[in-house]
């Protein structure tokens, strides 16, 4: 099949399109026909080799952890699933090729795109495990450090519709679109906690650090404790007593979540700029330029 690989970490110049074998889906696995694949953060971190000591990658490497598209093979053990169905989910196998091995997946909901359920993998599943740490819920006031991302505008999305108040931290050219998401925007930066204090003045109930820029001495401020701040992008959490979340705990629940939310309607994903698989080194160094609005995806 075709796949962008890289055979060494290093900037997006690595990356290239090549031939490769074919995954196949083993017991517990389904495997797609690739249609559209997301860029996260994470993969250019990977690819760039931020994060060999923690998650290593056997080189070469496919980029890419989430993916939609049509299965065209089921593995034992795997019930209410067929060949021919819509579906996306999350890989370990690399998804920024012509297939991909999927772990856990969910029907596309009519109400999606192709690119859309696409980009709803990863975002979804982060978005909906760390608000599950929070104990965001109705009632709940949430505060999202970079709420315009992929992550921050699901878990935007994901609170309001459990019935959360969420504020958003953008840069202003993103105020508008956190609006259209029911949030309410303020900028980053220096008082952010009298900004936040004009917004909520009773105060905030949970704090999600989406963006990793250093803000958390901040955000400890502003919650009610440390333990009401997750992060799932500074690895500096630990000196200040937040959480950092990192590990996907039940990602089948938290994808079929997504894709429930998606069918009602309480959950759209927004697709900033969608890229060709020739074209990945674009997409891969967009993404490291950060301040995307929503997703950036690869369409196979």
């Amino acid at each position: 099949m075709r796949a962008a690989t890289y055979h060494a970490y290093g900037d997006p110049s690595v990356l290239k399109i090549e031939d490769v074998p074919e995954p196949h889906a083993g017991p517990g696995r389904i495997r797609i026909r690739v249609q559209a694949a997301s860029v996260n953060p994470i993969d250019w971190k990977l690819r760039a080799g931020f994060l060999q000591q923690v998650m290593p990658q056997q080189l070469p490497a496919i980029p890419g952890q989430d993916a939609a598209g049509v299965v065209d093979e089921v593995g034992d053990d795997v019930t209410g699933t067929a060949v021919g169905d819509r579906v996306f989910g999350l890989s370990n196998t690399g998804t920024a090729a012509e297939y991909a091995v999927l772990t856990a997946w969910a029907p596309v909901p009519d109400a999606w795109t192709t690119e859309q359920a696409a980009a709803a993998g990863v975002a979804g599943e982060t978005a909906i495990r760390v608000l599950d740490l929070l104990g965001v819920g109705a009632g709940s006031t949430l505060l999202i450090e970079g709420a315009a991302g992929g992550v921050g505008s699901a878990a935007a999305q994901i609170a309001l519709a459990r019935g959360a108040t969420v504020i958003g931290t953008a840069g202003e050219g993103n105020h508008e679109y956190l609006r259209s998401l029911g949030a309410m925007p303020t900028t980053y930066g220096p008082g952010l906690a009298d900004r936040v204090r004009a917004l909520a003045p009773a105060g905030v109930d949970a704090i999600l650090d989406v963006a990793g820029a250093g803000s958390l001495p901040d955000l400890t401020r502003i919650a009610p404790s440390a333990d009401a701040v997750v992060t799932i992008a500074d690895p500096t959490a630990q000196e200040h007593g937040v959480r950092l979340s990192a590990t996907a705990d039940d990602p089948a629940s938290a994808i079929a979540e997504a894709a429930a939310l998606g069918s009602a309607g309480g959950y759209t994903p927004h697709i900033s700029a969608t890229y060709r698989l020739a074209r990945i080194t674009e997409a891969h160094t967009r993404s490291q330029v950060g301040h995307a609005r929503g997703k950036l995806v690869i369409t196979i």
